[in-house]
This record gives structure tokens, sequence and C-alpha cells, in this order.
């Protein structure tokens, strides 16, 4: 079970609505609607918090200032890789991919043929850790993303990075001033 909110800051406080997710394909989709958020709120440029929960599995975190970047946090990178709100959140740059890397990939540039082993390859047992192969892939297990994401708002890395479980998104809340709001939308 997912649950999505949005939290715009205005001058009055925090307003909160929640949201779905089933249009929102990419990290920019996502920072579009919390955009729209921010508009429809009178809240200008300032601050928009998207919260998304996998219950008690995994809560990711995107901050939208305006027009800037997004920044993100996610509690549990493995988690939500195996999500498909977690891979909106799991950018390239965030897992520090090259986004290049699979076009070169595709391009067959180690000699083979599509489809032909590599005759430089080992024989399978041990993760190839040279790039590109299975090890290099993975995303780590654990917290992934930008831990200062709330640190001017009152919610420290120590912290945010001491958060886990169905509460999370509540004590983030709490600590900005809009645990009853969100509580309206949840």
């Amino acid at each position: 079970m997912y649950f999505a909110a949005l939290l715009a800051r205005t001058e009055d406080g925090w307003e909160a609505s929640d949201t779905e997710l089933d249009d929102v394909e990419t990290l920019s989709d996502l920072s579009d609607l919390a955009r729209e958020a921010a508009a429809e709120a009178d809240a200008g440029d300032d601050t928009v918090l998207v919260f998304i929960e996998q219950e008690d599995v995994w809560f990711g975190v995107v901050r939208v200032d305006g027009e800037d970047d997004p920044r993100i946090y996610v509690s549990d990178a493995a988690a939500a890789a195996r999500s498909s709100y977690g891979e909106i959140l799991l950018t390239d740059e965030l897992l520090g991919k090259d986004p290049d890397a699979d076009e070169l990939d595709a391009l067959d540039l180690d000699g083979t043929e599509d489809g032909e082993p590599d005759p430089a390859a080992d024989d399978g047992d041990e993760p190839d850790d040279g790039g590109g192969g299975p090890a290099s892939e993975a995303v780590p297990a654990g917290p992934l993303g930008d831990r200062d994401i709330l640190a001017d708002l009152g919610v420290s890395e120590k912290e945010l990075l001491a958060l886990d479980g169905a509460d999370a998104l509540s004590e983030i809340a709490d600590a900005l001033g809009a645990a009853e709001v969100l509580e309206t939308v949840r």
C-alpha cells in the first residue's frame, strides 16, 4: 500500500493535498506536479515537499523549491528500487550512474556481436564489478540522497536517518508543524 501527499509552504503555514501518482512516470513529472500544487496553494516559488511511502518498507521525500532542481531523499534505496514509485525517485544521478553508459553498452564496444558471449568474461560465478555488470547495477541498501534536504526546516540529517517505519512521514510533518494538515489527507 502506498501513500503520497504534497505539502506546500505558504505564508499561512503548510497546506497538504493527497496526490495520485498514476500519471507520474519520471522525476520531471513529479516536479511539475509539485510546482502545480505550489501555484494552486499560492505558495509561489516557495517549498513544496512530496512525501511517498510504501507501508513499513521505505519512504521518500522530494523537495521542490521554485524552478530549482528537485532534491531527493530515499530511506531505503534497495527497497524503493523494487517499487514503481521508488524507481521514479532513483534517478541515474542519485545512483551515481552515467546516463550515457547504457547507450555505450548498447553499441557492443567490447567487440562482440549482440548476444555473443564476451570471451574475456569469467565463468559467471562472481558478480561483475568492472562496470556494466550485475554488481555495478545494484542499488545500495539503506538511505540514499540529500540527507540535509530538511535541515533548514527543522529536521537534521541525524534525525532524518533515525526515522524508520510507518510513522516517519508523520514525524517529519510534526517537526515541520504540519502534522495536522498531513493527517487530513492521510
